[in-house]
């Protein structure tokens, strides 16, 4: 069996790796120059770090097992803790689910809501579940009011998702919500078990390892799909000299737009629910500095994140070489240099990515200063944008991929995965892309 995986994400490449391990002879195209999606690491200052994704969740199996799976061990964050950067000052942030308050006393020693808001914060109001969606921010101003949507779940969910609270799914991108609305308890986690995982020198190197056991063929567009008696033809090449992939099966592995023009005329309801997703552009900057030059305390955090409504120029920042402990041994290896990130843009900020790199590395600068009193010229800068790179899971998001995978189900050697349907971090795009490998080799069983 041949199959075709269009775009080699972490989605397409995990989807690519299952099906040539079942023996299907596979081929992997992608439109950009190089595999990995949203994962690519860079050069600062001499040192490979991650300038997309950084980490993945520890909590769920899919990632830390493909790592494993190819050779690789996964390390955890450091002990230091986030920051969110409000009302003047760097403030603690208390335990919460996504901003979901679980410890209202150290949400009140944090500082972080006024005496107003954390007045109402501590009369949480029940509410009911529905069976309609609704955003996550509606629930949260219901039962916590609107300052902890403002100031906490607002800059936790912008890391996630950029986009905004009040539009985003509870039910797509925090189903835990519908059950703690109706005030139930939280479930206990196994604090001995760290929430998130990394790759010592960056995850790209996941890419790496898997990129190199498939035939990926970068800068190859799939510009159409049709059906054929025998599976597929996949219509790649410039319009004077089209090529073809003729194969029995298709993953489609791109993201939601490019999904949408394939799929037009083999599953035109999915073509249209795809076409709704909208998406959100962001910004990575990575910045170099010399050890010497940092501030006292820097690195007793491992960041801050930027609510909206404080209206400053970053969203949040990582402090890399204190959060990660392989990217401190990197910088001290490089003659004794820190690295540490910032992000801006969120959903329907296009204003802010039209500027140039060099006005981004200001920006960060400026807030750097103004937060954490770092006044130093940077050793080196690297500007990674991310163009429509983080889904927005709209309110209706679940129905909406319901109906986009029964008519995709309805096409027999079809599958889709991605970040457009069921989570945007990677160990959910790594679980997308094993259950649209089994989809093709078991089309039986859906």
């Amino acid at each position: 069996m041949k199959v075709v995986v269009v775009g080699a994400g972490i989605s397409g490449l995990t989807a690519a790796a299952d099906l040539a391990a079942a023996g299907a002879d596979v081929v992997v195209i992608e439109a950009g120059d190089r595999p990995g999606g949203k994962i690519r690491r860079a050069s600062v200052a001499g040192v490979l770090v991650d300038v997309g994704a950084e980490a993945m969740v520890n909590r769920r199996p899919e990632g830390v097992a493909l790592a494993r799976s190819v050779g690789l061990d996964v390390v955890h964050p450091t002990t230091a803790s986030s920051r969110i950067w409000t009302r003047g000052a760097l403030r603690p942030l208390p335990r919460t689910l996504m901003g979901w308050p679980l410890d209202l006393d150290q949400l009140a020693s944090s500082g972080i809501l006024s005496a107003a808001g954390l007045e109402r914060a501590r009369r949480p109001v029940d509410v009911e579940t529905t069976p309609d969606d609704v955003s996550v921010g509606a629930r949260g101003a219901a039962r916590f009011g609107d300052e902890v949507v403002d100031r906490i779940v607002e800059p936790l969910l912008g890391g996630v998702y950029a986009g905004d609270a009040r539009a985003i799914s509870a039910r797509a991108a925090m189903p835990q919500l519908i059950s703690l609305a109706a005030g139930r308890p939280v479930p206990a986690g196994d604090a001995s078990v760290p929430v998130f995982a990394g790759i010592e020198g960056g995850m790209g190197l996941l890419v790496d390892r898997l990129a190199a056991g498939l035939d990926v063929r970068a800068r190859t567009t799939a510009r159409e799909l049709r059906r054929t008696p025998a599976g597929f033809d996949v219509v790649t090449g410039p319009v004077p000299a089209p090529a073809v992939e003729r194969c029995n099966a298709v993953v489609l592995a791109t993201p939601a737009a490019a999904s949408s023009r394939l799929l037009a005329d083999l599953a035109p309801r999915a073509a249209a629910g795809l076409a709704a997703v909208e998406y959100a552009s962001m910004a990575v900057v990575t910045l170099a500095f010399r050890v010497a030059d940092l501030p006292p305390g820097l690195g007793e955090a491992s960041g801050f994140l930027v609510p909206p409504v404080d209206r400053r120029r970053v969203k949040a920042s990582t402090f890399s070489f204190s959060k990660w402990g392989w990217v401190r041994a990197a910088g001290e290896d490089a003659g004794g240099l820190a690295l540490l990130r910032t992000s801006l843009g969120r959903h329907g900020d296009e204003v802010t990515l039209q500027r140039t790199d060099e006005a981004l590395v200001a920006d960060s600068l400026a807030d750097l200063r103004d937060a954490v009193g770092l006044d130093a010229v940077p050793v080196d800068a690297v500007v990674q944008r991310w163009g429509g790179g983080l889904p927005q899971y709209a309110v209706g998001h679940v129905e909406r991929v319901v109906a986009i995978r029964s008519d995709v189900d309805d096409v027999p050697g079809l599958a889709v995965c991605g970040a457009a349907y069921d989570g945007v971090g990677v160990a959910a795009c790594i679980a997308s892309g094993h259950a649209a490998a089994h989809r093709v080799l078991h089309p039986a069983a859906g």
